[in-house]
């Protein structure tokens, strides 16, 4: 199985100088397609993600990152570093199984 990212142009050219393939998009509509593709493509099995990117599809990203399927979506940091709002372990597991740790 291999790794997909999606982000801004400097974390995909970043992640391509060791061999990972990924789509630099911009805004909504690209995002949007970008994950729609590589979901559906059957040799990717993670799926990298910024968190600037992830926030401008929330939903979608939510519903897979939430739901039951397959390849696993990680959110990843983009260039400004992490994100004030990123949730910690707990609370993802919380919102994922509905129980606290």
């Amino acid at each position: 199985m291999k790794f997909f990212v999606i982000g801004d142009w400097h974390t995909v050219a970043g992640f391509g100088l060791v061999g990972i393939e990924g789509k630099s998009v911009s805004d909504r509509n690209q995002a949007k397609e970008a994950l729609d593709s590589a979901v559906e493509r059957k040799d990717i099995g993670v799926v990298l993600i910024t968190e600037d990117i992830a926030e401008i599809i929330r939903d979608e990203v939510d519903a897979r990152l939430y739901g039951i399927g397959f390849p696993l979506v990680l959110e990843i940091p983009g260039p400004k570093g992490p994100s004030e709002k990123r949730l910690k372990i707990e609370d993802v597991v919380r919102k994922a199984i509905g129980i606290s740790i």
